[in-house]
């Protein structure tokens, strides 16, 4: 309930550190969100929680809540699905062994990118390796980086648009699990499911039965306040949203250096916040 909320402040609920594809450490994201001025802020790197410790050190220090989450891989087809799991617990056996296979599917797939990139291009995969730290999931990201530092790409949004843009001919997809297999991971971890910014493809949104079908699985909200989103397809999703009772969030998407976006720009309704952590049992937020 608002009355027993434990932060003050904007919630922003989606950031990346350099665990995933962020170029800050989870320390260095919580103090640039106390900074600007956010009272709780949601780590969610990609198919990994080794950022939450480190994150909730810094949340205690400077003040700020810290909402652990993950931003899980999905797809439907070749289409990636983003899949926001917030307050789960990071030891479920289930989980687990899924983002392992997740991460290592990822790690084979760069790989694989780079060595076809390697044959056009100067680049090699130990100048994908230098720009992620230890423990990393090496991924698209770090090979933008990798191929700006050769000189080959403006930034990361350009050797995205260029070398990297599906259509190039170097792409190629990586294991995930479809978005069903998602939410009831998450779900059964605990956790509540958010499906990631969902309006962004000029082919249209997620189609409603679709949708009902994840309902129906557990979701539990929609990113609709979020830079990429389309206006007409959050007008649609909105609606969609209302008739299932699906909660709206807002978040950042934030990477640090790694893109334009900036904590804070879009945040979330506490009372949102509040019910997700009401309904959550897989773990707490780490309290400032």
């Amino acid at each position: 309930m608002a009355a027993q909320r434990r932060f003050r402040g904007p919630v922003d609920l989606h950031t990346h550190s350099s665990v995933s594809d962020g170029t800050e450490t989870p320390a260095e994201l919580v103090r640039a969100a106390a900074v600007a001025g956010l009272g709780a802020v949601a780590l969610t790197d990609h198919d990994s929680t080794a950022g939450w410790a480190g994150a909730a050190g810094a949340g205690a220090q400077v003040g700020v809540t810290v909402i652990p989450g993950m931003e899980l891989s999905t797809r439907v087809e070749f289409a990636s699905v983003h899949m926001l799991g917030y307050l789960f617990d990071p030891a479920d056996d289930a989980l687990v062994a899924e983002t392992l296979r997740i991460r290592e599917g990822r790690m084979r797939r760069a790989e694989d990118m780079v060595r076809r990139i390697a044959e056009d291009y100067d680049v090699t995969w130990d100048d994908v390796l230098a720009q992620a730290t230890e423990g990393a999931t090496v991924g698209r990201p770090h090979i933008a980086d990798a191929l700006v530092a050769r000189g080959l790409a403006e930034d990361r949004s350009a050797a995205f648009a260029g070398i990297l843009h599906w259509r190039s001919g170097y792409f190629q997809p990586h294991y995930a699990p479809d978005p069903m297999t998602g939410i009831r991971l998450i779900r059964g971890a605990g956790g509540v499911p958010v499906l990631a910014h969902p309006a962004t493809s000029s082919r249209g949104v997620i189609p409603e039965q679709r949708l009902r079908r994840l309902v129906d699985a557990g979701l539990f909200g929609l990113e609709l306040d979020h830079r990429e989103n389309r206006p007409e397809g959050v007008a649609e999703l909105r609606r969609y949203a209302e008739k299932y009772g699906l909660a709206i969030t807002g978040s950042s998407d934030y990477h640090g250096a790694g893109k334009p976006n900036r904590l804070g720009e879009n945040t979330t309704d506490p009372a949102v916040v509040d019910r997700m952590i009401e309904e959550a049992t897989g773990a707490a937020p780490f309290y400032a």
